[in-house]
């Protein structure tokens, strides 16, 4: 069984508080991927801005889509 197939689809994304998730149709959350907001961060910490963060939960989202296809 792939890892797409024990997750019911379809996957949704939301933004919460810095980050965004990807979550099951179950309401499971499957990844977070933090963001740098506007209040700004420790400058030690290398995060995504918000644009790169709901590119790459939007793309994983379409992930069980994805690998349906021939």
């Amino acid at each position: 069984m792939s890892f797409c197939g024990r997750f019911p689809t379809p996957w949704s994304v939301e933004e919460a508080d810095g980050c965004f998730i990807v979550r099951d149709n179950n309401g499971e959350a499957l990844i977070h991927v933090h963001f740098q907001d506007k209040r700004g961060r420790k400058k030690g910490a290398k995060l995504f801005t918000r644009t790169e963060a709901e590119h790459i939960a939007t793309n994983f989202a379409k992930l069980p889509e994805l690998l349906r296809k021939p």
